[in-house]
């Protein structure tokens, strides 16, 4: 190995003091938090764990090391909105999931950039968790479950029925169903589709 490249891993090594695997544990513990126990209780989706988690490293790291090299801020927030854009080709992402991959960005950024304690850190970042666990639990309002299915009483579909046709379905889901809205009927084969609206 030549020494160039020897004082340059020294160089690096330099960079990454105590103060940056800290905060990558600050950083990586709230991540955890967020993802497994506001995110993944209501969502039951282990699909985007890797996504979250690499995102959020990746940003850390990339924003750390060129804050090292006087990044200015607005330089950040470009980087920042440059993976903020980012969507997968091969299948859509939910509202709720970009929103996350927003949020596991921010804090990935938020922890690399903020000039303060660790106290202010861990403060701020626990602030962000608690208003999106509130916001997404019971506090403000009822979580509303939307359920789209195959509905073959076609006679019930008619809006002098209309409450017939939430009764049925209540006592075929066993949902406590406020809301039904249809979206298509199949008049050959007797079956329509229906949007159920239930709070979890």
């Amino acid at each position: 190995m030549e020494p160039t490249s020897v004082f340059a891993g020294i160089e690096l090594f330099d960079k990454l003091s105590d103060k940056f695997f800290l905060r990558l544990l600050i950083d990586f513990f709230f991540v955890f938090v967020l993802i497994r126990f506001v995110y993944y209780p209501i969502y039951k989706k282990k699909d985007y764990f890797f996504t979250f988690f690499i995102f959020n490293i990746l940003i850390f790291i990339i924003t750390y090391l060129l804050n090292k090299a006087d990044l200015s801020m607005g330089a950040a927030f470009g980087l920042f909105a440059v993976f903020s854009m980012l969507r997968y080709r091969t299948e859509g992402i939910s509202i709720k999931d970009m929103c996350y991959l927003f949020i596991v960005i921010s804090l990935g950024l938020i922890s690399a950039l903020l000039k303060g304690t660790y106290f202010e850190l861990g403060l701020l970042i626990s602030m962000i968790i608690v208003i999106t666990y509130a916001l997404e639990g019971n506090l403000f309002m009822k979580n509303e479950m939307v359920q789209e299915i195959q509905y073959e009483n076609i006679d019930f579909i008619k809006p002098e029925k209309h409450d017939l046709l939430i009764a049925d379905l209540q006592t075929r889901t066993g949902l406590k169903i406020h809301k039904v809205s249809i979206t298509q009927i199949d008049f050959l084969k007797d079956t329509a589709l229906v949007k159920i609206y239930y709070y979890e």
